[in-house]
């Protein structure tokens, strides 16, 4: 643990961004990492719970009170290694993870949990700064060769953790540069792109081969990887997006969040405009946006329309406003119900909430408007809820630019799928369990959110990492790697 009485002493202070106004005029990161005395006494406010329920509430168990305590004594390598140890990738977390790890802190009961993300962030930009991070090189080779689809999170995790137990790994993408969602769903006020390609860098000097640019399904064949491959994974993400089922739908302005968010990652990473939008330009300048959907896709969409010029930012949901403040008697320490903002609220946005998308109003083939209701939520006998429109509820919304951010219903229906010829759950994902992770193809595994559908980036690794192991086990009929 950290010091003893640090809880009781010190009071949480979290990083801080730049001002709202300085940071829309550009697409750099703007958290403002915390000075080390003051790294250095959030750390010590990890208490000795007893129970640290931050490990059940970090999805890869990250040690974070052992990682705490070597912060709070200044043994930054040493918390690398503890910080690595459980998770592959910190530097993505540390940015872009919920911190339901926070959620779970004992400290949260009182609404001041320990700054756990930050402090994560620190460890590994520190290790990064320091040269301490390097690659791990196989000792010995297997023999043995793994092929992953997919360069997402779970695809990056599961091929480090098979390099390093000494198979030769080949990443295949589809996209022309490696990162799946982490490189163009995620803005780079959120996370550059660097941060990707320094791990690329470690990644093939611990031998795994990337091939970006080659669409499995398309350019080579399933059979032709379970044929070449020793054993393949299936990392490909869920990447088929909720549809808003409204009259004119098809209208020229309403387009979904990952469409639009993609161009903007392109033009960032250099790309002219030819290459960035193949398929037309998708812009937020001048425009009205209306943005449906209010999870993390929907603030992204918020926050590059700002930094676009955008002349106004709507963003509505169909489910009720949640509470402020959750119950924590009720829910402490899982991840509680109620309302979040995130740092793109602050950059021009008007939400509202019990939204029903009715109507697209179109003026020459574009949408100018949208046509609303208010959305009611009852209750039917078997107590399942059932949406509903409230009499005289209808209002209307102007908008020269909808973004669809409501969520997906898991992997993309393709060739990849139809030649795999997998077993698919309930719910359209590729169904593996989370003991081997096969699928009901032998030599076939899946992992990530292809195999749970849409998730967290901490998720997929955890997921990737298992996956690897299962692969491993495979292989080589035991594995020394970790869960």
């Amino acid at each position: 643990m950290g010091k003893v009485t640090g809880f009781l002493e010190i009071e949480r202070h979290d990083r801080g961004y730049e001002k709202a106004a300085e940071r829309v005029q550009n697409f750099k990161e703007f958290i403002k990492p915390l000075a080390p005395k003051e790294l250095n006494d959030q750390a010590a406010r990890c208490m000795d719970c007893g129970i640290p329920f931050c490990h059940n509430g970090c999805p890869v168990n990250n040690m974070i009170p052992d990682w705490n305590n070597l912060v709070y004594r200044e043994q930054f390598q040493d918390a690398s290694i503890v910080l690595h140890s459980t998770n592959n990738f910190p530097e993505f977390t540390g940015r872009i993870c919920p911190a339901p790890c926070e959620a779970s802190c004992t400290l949260n009961i009182d609404d001041t949990p320990v700054t756990i993300k930050t402090v994560e962030c620190a460890i590994v930009d520190r290790a990064w700064q320091e040269g301490w991070i390097v690659p791990e090189i196989a000792a010995k080779k297997t023999g043995k060769r793994v092929a992953i689809v997919g360069s997402g999170p779970a695809g990056l995790a599961a091929a480090q953790q098979l390099a390093r137990a000494g198979h030769a790994v080949v990443l295949f993408e589809k996209n022309d540069r490696i990162g799946g969602l982490l490189r163009y769903g995620i803005p780079d006020f959120k996370m550059e792109k660097h941060l990707i390609d320094r791990r690329i860098e470690q990644m093939t000097a611990e031998g795994v081969e990337f091939r970006a640019g080659v669409e499995v399904g398309k350019d080579v064949t399933v059979d032709s990887l379970l044929a070449e491959f020793d054993a393949v994974a299936l990392t490909g993400g869920a990447e088929w997006p909720r549809d808003l089922a409204v009259p004119n739908r098809d209208l020229d302005g309403i387009h979904y969040a990952m469409d639009f968010l993609s161009q903007q990652n392109k033009r960032n990473a250099g790309d002219d405009e030819a290459t960035a939008a193949a398929n037309g330009t998708i812009s937020a300048k001048g425009k009205h946006v209306v943005v449906i959907g209010g999870g993390d896709t929907g603030s992204d969409c918020i926050g590059t329309s700002a930094r676009q010029g955008a002349a106004s930012i709507t963003q509505i949901e169909i489910m009720p406003k949640p509470p402020v403040k959750e119950d924590k008697a009720m829910v402490w320490p899982d991840w509680p119900n109620k309302l979040r903002s995130s740092h793109a609220h602050e950059e021009g946005v008007s939400r509202d909430w019990s939204v029903l998308t009715k109507d697209a109003v179109s003026e020459n083939g574009r949408v100018v408007a949208l046509d609303c209701a208010r959305a009611e939520w009852t209750k039917d006998a078997s107590g399942r809820m059932q949406l509903g429109e409230a009499a005289g509820s209808a209002f209307q919304l102007k908008a020269d630019l909808v973004l669809l951010a409501m969520g997906f219903l898991g992997p993309r229906k393709n060739a990849l799928l139809e030649q795999a010829g997998v077993t698919l759950d309930a719910r359209g994902n590729v169904a593996a369990n989370t003991v081997d992770y096969r699928t009901s193809r032998d030599g076939l595994f899946a992992a990530g959110d292809m195999r749970r559908g849409q998730s967290l980036v901490v998720w997929a690794i955890r997921e990737g990492r298992q996956c690897a192991r299962a692969v491993d086990q495979f292989l080589m009929g035991a594995t020394v790697l970790p869960r």
